[in-house]
């Protein structure tokens, strides 16, 4: 549970006077993503559970889908010098941003950011796009969505690859959970006065300032980052969590999934480090997978190492591929 204050309250009143497509839903306007580095793509949207989801939809029509998620507190900005990578080798990359991120609409009530909604919001996607055989990636809460939308839709995955993620049940061993309790105070924090810096915060893991402004885009004042404020608190790391049985269920596919498994970590986040190995060992498509530590990266390594780890998704499907 988390703690409804004065200041919170004052946000979500403050979202009157912005700019609402209906009551309690905002919309960045299109000006905010202009110009920003290295992100030259057009957008494309879709009605999904009442709101408007933004997608990037880039290479080939007929390519092999690869699904990229992103998670806390970015959108798919994060993806730019990734997709450019995939693509070259003939892939098709869908990139959505999570309802409440990016260029997608933004409710502006914390309640309405649910595990549930938004495994429920990309699976809607992922069936509006008709999309077959793809390969999916997520990092972060990415990977905590994008694990429950393929655990609960497989016929429409063959494969997977994760980074710096996880798909806990209130099971986090001793030595994630106290790094992870840290954060999670933190950000309740953040809540309690009613904002969160998401640029800074970003850039200054990566030790860029000059992204700050393009992960502050999506968000014009604080009325629009209900998402991004309480997701940290969703995330399942108790035993009465209310989407524990579901994650449990997940883990049940993948106790018995034998399409291809990836894990593709870095080496420098010490929240998901070491969160490779329960997948490793309890996928049976893990077994035998060319997993591999991405060196000299922290928690968002699309930033620090995309080509990269793009390079490692390419090998992953040329290898796996029919």
């Amino acid at each position: 549970m988390y703690r409804v204050t004065m200041a919170a309250m004052v946000m979500c009143v403050g979202a009157a006077f912005a700019g609402e497509v209906r009551p309690g839903v905002l919309r960045t306007p299109d000006e905010r993503f202009e110009n920003l580095p290295g992100f030259d793509f057009t957008p494309h949207y879709k009605d999904v559970a009442g709101y408007r989801m933004h997608y990037l939809d880039e290479g080939p029509a007929d390519g092999p889908v690869v699904l990229l998620l992103h998670g806390e507190p970015t959108w798919c900005f994060l993806y730019r010098e990734m997709i450019p990578v995939l693509t070259k080798a003939g892939n098709r990359c869908i990139v959505p941003d999570l309802i409440g991120f990016g260029r997608s609409d933004k409710p502006t009530s914390m309640d309405v950011h649910t595990y549930k909604f938004h495994v429920d919001a990309v699976a809607d996607l992922v069936k509006r796009l008709d999309l077959n055989d793809a390969t999916f990636f997520g990092q972060d809460w990415g990977g905590l969505i994008g694990l429950r939308v393929v655990a609960e839709n497989p016929e429409r995955f063959a494969r997977v690859v994760i980074s710096n993620t996880g798909l806990p049940a209130g099971d986090l061993p001793p030595d994630r959970i106290g790094a992870f309790m840290q954060w999670k105070k933190m950000n309740q924090g953040m809540i309690d006065r009613g904002d969160i810096p998401v640029g800074t915060l970003v850039s200054g893991q990566l030790k860029e300032p000059a992204l700050a402004a393009a992960y502050d885009a999506p968000f014009p004042d604080s009325t629009y980052k209900a998402g991004p404020l309480i997701l940290p608190q969703r995330v399942p790391v108790t035993p009465d969590d209310p989407a524990k049985d579901a994650n449990l269920a997940a883990w049940e596919v993948f106790r018995k999934w034998e399409k291809p498994f990836l894990t593709a970590f870095s080496d420098g986040d010490p929240i998901t480090r070491g969160g490779d190995v329960a997948f490793r060992d309890q996928v049976p498509g893990a077994k035998g997978q060319p997993h591999t530590t991405i060196v000299g990266a922290g928690h968002f390594l699309q930033e620090e190492k995309g080509e990269e780890l793009a390079g490692v998704i390419n090998e992953f499907i040329a290898a796996t591929g029919k």
